[in-house]
């Protein structure tokens, strides 16, 4: 087995800079944003990203965390798992709901999302914020911000490591 660091510490913090200045220039009224990181990895950087935003434009945007676990077409193949906390303290409704997970892949988590979200109102809009695309979509879904295009192979793995949660920032490719 191969690893390979795709992402340093300083390259993930230069892609989140980057994806915050793309929501902001995207983004008519950053008052009207909501961040909401899937869990479990998305958190992290939604947390992340929403700080960037208030460097750069000193406007707080709204972060929460959702779990998708029981929106998930796959539930019956995947280990059993202790769902996550959703946090959502505040409406979604008339809101641009900013989507953030670390990796995309067959495009089945954004769209567990995408059915989570109508839970908690009807946003105006719905954007997916990635830090790592890997190709390989079984859906028509495709991230409107990404902060690397990885092109990979089925057999390949991408890991993302996130300090909060490992010690570390680094995205690795196990081959």
């Amino acid at each position: 087995m191969k690893v390979v660091e795709i992402l340093s510490t300083e390259e993930i913090r230069r892609a989140i800079t980057r994806l915050a200045s793309q929501v902001i220039e995207k983004a008519d009224n950053l008052s009207n944003l909501v961040l909401l990181g899937i869990h479990t990895r998305g958190v992290p950087l939604a947390k992340m990203l929403g700080q960037q935003i208030e460097t750069l434009e000193g406007v707080s945007v709204a972060v929460g965390a959702l779990d998708i676990t029981f929106y998930r077409d796959d539930l019956d193949q995947i280990k059993t798992r202790t769902p996550a906390k959703t946090d959502i303290p505040f409406d979604l409704t008339n809101k641009t709901v900013v989507l953030v997970d670390d990796v995309i892949y067959k495009g089945r988590t954004a769209r567990a999302a995408l059915n989570a979200v109508t839970e908690y109102g009807r946003p105006v809009s719905i954007w997916l914020v990635v830090l790592v695309d890997r190709g390989h979509r079984q859906l028509p879904i495709h991230p409107d911000f990404v902060g690397k295009t990885l092109p990979t192979s089925t057999e390949e793995q991408v890991k993302v490591y996130l300090q909060p949660l490992d010690g570390r920032d680094a995205v690795e490719l196990t081959k």
